[in-house]
């Protein structure tokens, strides 16, 4: 695949509509993602009108945030703030500006944690804010689509007319395992050419996210212990989170790995899918899978082989970007019985139920659409089942799942 470098290398990136419309409506707009995945360039380039950019990374603005914080928000421009969370006591005096000018977009905040996550945070945002997510590139916007995969016209067309827009489509055939090394952060996806080169990449971004990202959000009393903890998260991609046995293969305590899974989480470097359920609130006891952010990352630190979950990991990435860039809400789960039956993924929007399967195969054939037709006989009302494959044929291979090569679709 070709990557297109765009003037001035800026990519545009699906989530734009989204902070357009926000900024509309808020009068704080927080764009949080993991570190590196373009926050500030989104922020910089597309935020409309005249802003002032103040980043909290800069020592002189991080001390003034300290010592002067409404001085350094006053003024009669719109403020955009980089990596808040460095500064979390900054919010209070947000929150006193806002209460007294509530004006649409008077201040976009990136940063590089889960704000809604953050307690102290969250409530001093509490009615005044809306949250958007940047996550790593996908493929069409390394592409300079701007977009993500074709899930929002498979949704609004009939089942019956997916075989012509999938095959249709413009398409951009790639080995996936490249794909998987290449992953979605700006710089080793669209600027480094080699994997040796990416390497040395990923190898900076973890130690910058041991040695200061994490020291900012909580302090860890083992960098030895979290470091293996990672590296065991990374070779359980695609399998239900069990902590006691993360516990046991990283030989640290069950209690340390929830709340080193959480600090993951918070970083948004970890991805816990829920299961799916009719009653919602089952979801929330169900087993999570766990997932990595960035395929080419989660590759780098288990020191592996790409395998058929990185794969399955790419799709979900890509989903997460899709359903993070939409107006109408939408979720996305997996689905697993008590007797084992499983499905990849189930999209769930207020009209539609998609689910999902992911193969790493060139050849499909009638035995893998099982799983998707129990789904559907479970659920009658959800649509037909989509089968991602490695191969290049777009074919019904059931009357109700149709069989799609992955890079015609994300």
């Amino acid at each position: 695949m070709i990557i297109i470098r765009l003037m001035n290398d800026f990519i545009p990136r699906a989530v734009q509509p989204q902070l357009d419309a926000h900024l509309e409506v808020m009068p704080v707009v927080v764009v949080a993602g993991a570190r590196q995945t373009g926050k500030s360039t989104l922020a910089q380039r597309f935020a409309p009108g005249p802003r002032r950019f103040i980043s909290l990374d800069d020592l002189d603005a991080f001390d003034a945030a300290e010592r002067d914080p409404d001085s350094l928000l006053g003024g009669p421009d719109p403020v955009t703030l980089d990596e808040i969370q460095r500064a979390p006591d900054l919010l209070r005096a947000i929150k006193r500006h806002v209460d007294n000018d509530r004006t649409p977009g008077r201040f976009l905040l990136t940063g590089s944690a889960n704000l809604a996550l953050m307690a102290r945070v969250s409530e001093s945002l509490a009615g005044r804010a809306s949250y958007l997510t940047l996550w790593p590139m996908t493929r069409r916007e390394q592409l300079g689509l701007g977009r993500t995969g074709i899930w929002e016209d498979l949704l609004s067309i009939p089942d019956s007319a997916w075989q012509e827009i999938v095959a249709g489509h413009a398409a951009y055939p790639e080995a996936w395992r490249a794909a998987v090394r290449r992953g979605g952060f700006p710089d080793p996806a669209a600027h480094i050419e080699t994997d040796a080169g990416r390497s040395i990449w990923y190898d900076g971004y973890i130690q910058t996210y041991l040695e200061r990202d994490l020291a900012t959000l909580s302090s860890v009393a083992s960098l030895v212990d979290f470091r293996r903890l990672v590296r065991t998260a990374c070779l359980r991609i695609g399998q239900i989170v069990n902590q006691t046995e993360m516990g046991r293969d990283a030989s640290i305590p069950q209690p340390t790995v929830h709340r080193y899974l959480n600090l993951l989480e918070v970083s948004y470097l970890l991805l816990r899918l829920p299961a799916y359920a009719v009653n919602k609130t089952k979801r929330l006891v169900k087993s999570p899978k766990l997932f990595w952010c960035d395929t080419g990352l989660a590759l780098r630190i288990a020191a592996t082989d790409p395998a058929p979950a990185h794969l399955e990991n790419l799709v979900l990435c890509d989903l997460l970007a899709w359903r993070d860039s939409r107006s109408d809400p939408a979720e996305v789960t997996y689905w697993r019985t008590t007797t084992g039956d499983e499905v990849d993924f189930v999209v769930e929007t207020p009209d539609a139920l998609l689910p999902i399967e992911v193969k790493a195969t060139a050849n499909p054939r009638l035995r893998d659409t099982v799983r998707l037709r129990t789904f559907r006989k479970e659920y009658p009302k959800a649509r037909a089942g989509l089968l991602l494959h490695d191969g290049e044929t777009v074919e019904w291979l059931a009357p109700d799942v149709l069989a799609a090569p992955w890079w015609r679709v994300i």
